[in-house]
């Protein structure tokens, strides 16, 4: 099936990432001027940011057992205001530990309804099976795309406004998914194939957590997808806290954070399409050793502006290719009827990994004064999770059909 012949849900889902993913990977250029305002360490922010992503993949099983039930269209429709409410309190409030509750509660509640696991559960329903891993990498290219766009305009507000201005824009960038959502249909008929999988699987949700659980597989997939979190989270939170203590200027930051970005867009199609045509265990184990290779090389090497863009790109390439495979593993393994209450699961293992990763990158430097030994921890976890997708029993679950 050709990009241009999915179903108009698709190119809404895009839209949607675009705005929610690219609004939350710009939150890394906020830490020092959001500080300096507090007056507080790097940890505090790191914290807050650390919540708002354990909270993002709380959230998610719960959001996508509604969505699963009431349909994708409300649930991003509430998270969108829920979003734009969290980053509207963060610019005005006067006391730092509010940032926990808006920046953290709220904004991860309303990222949680507006990501991945909402948009890429509606996909599964209107798109063939034998092309989904496409789909979703297609899909999950549009936040790369949005990270690439809103990273440089975010610094360009910072430069020519001030953070809290910067903010209330972005709040107000989320009335744009509270419209996308008011188009979205899942009862789509231009896949019947589709729709008559969903009809004939007559499995309760109970049913398929119990499947899922009793997999082991399923918990392999959580703890790959754990080390990914890790890796994101600690790279967009302190990459340019990390350049800046390298002595290279903010907007080196920003481009390499681009360069993450928009080389994303073409790696998450790759890594997707890739996943359609080879198996899904494999394509991943390839894409966590070039993980390793990419952040060995670069916490080795000089760093200059040079190599911040160079790894920027490389990372990039990889950065989330990984949510194409593993979505693709969960659907190709229990299918569509479930998918983002599964997929919301192994999304909050995810989310525990960003948390830490974000934290820990942040205790770590007020502790030690560096970030040289958790980046070496980033090059070891990345080999392990290479390993770990090796042995995941990837066949699709038999279900006896229904009378």
């Amino acid at each position: 099936m050709s990009i241009f012949r999915f179903p108009i849900l698709v190119w809404l889902g895009i839209a949607t990432l675009i705005f929610s993913l690219g609004i939350r990977q710009s939150f890394g250029i906020f830490m020092a001027p959001v500080v300096d305002t507090f007056g507080t360490g790097r940890e505090f922010f790191s914290l807050a940011i650390a919540v708002q992503n354990l909270l993002f993949g709380a959230f998610q099983p719960f959001v996508g057992m509604a969505a699963d039930r009431f349909g994708p269209k409300r649930i991003i429709g509430l998270g969108a205001v829920a979003y734009g409410a969290g980053l509207y309190l963060t610019s005005v409030t006067q006391e730092p530990n509010m940032l926990f509750i808006s920046l953290g509660v709220l904004v991860g509640l309303g990222l949680s309804a507006t990501s991945y696991v909402i948009v890429l559960g509606a996909i599964a329903r209107v798109v063939p099976a034998e092309h989904t891993a496409k789909a979703f990498g297609l899909t999950t290219a549009a936040g790369s795309f949005g990270m690439f766009a809103v990273i440089p305009g975010a610094q360009s507000l910072l430069a020519n406004y001030d953070w809290q201005t910067a903010m209330q824009f972005f709040a107000l960038c989320c009335c744009a998914m509270v419209a996308f959502s008011a188009f979205m249909k899942t009862n789509n008929n231009a896949n019947p194939a589709a729709a008559a999988a969903l009809a004939q699987d007559k499995q309760t949700l109970k049913q398929a957590l119990r499947e899922a659980f009793n997999h082991k597989g399923y918990w392999l997939i959580h703890a790959g997808f754990f080390v990914c979190g890790f890796h994101v989270m600690f790279i967009a939170t302190h990459l340019p806290s990390y350049l800046a203590d390298k002595h290279l200027s903010a907007d080196t930051a920003a481009m390499a954070l681009a360069y993450v970005g928009i080389f994303n867009i073409f790696g998450s199609y790759f890594w997707g399409v890739m996943g359609d045509h080879y198996d899904k265990r494999h394509v991943m184990c390839a894409l966590y050793l070039l993980r390793t290779a990419v952040i060995a090389a670069f916490v080795t090497l000089p760093v200059t502006e040079y190599t911040a863009v160079l790894f920027g790109g490389a990372i990039g390439f990889c950065w989330l290719g990984t949510v194409p495979l593993t979505s693709g593993l969960v659907r190709q393994i229990f299918g569509a009827k479930y998918m983002s209450t599964l997929y919301g699961l192994v999304f909050f293992t995810h989310q525990v990994g960003s948390f830490l990763g974000a934290w820990a990158g942040g205790r770590i430097y007020d502790y030690y004064g560096s970030y040289e030994p958790i980046w070496y921890s980033t090059v070891v976890l990345a080999f392990i999770a290479a390993l770990l997708h090796l042995p995941i029993n990837a066949k699709p679950l038999a279900r006896p059909a229904m009378a």
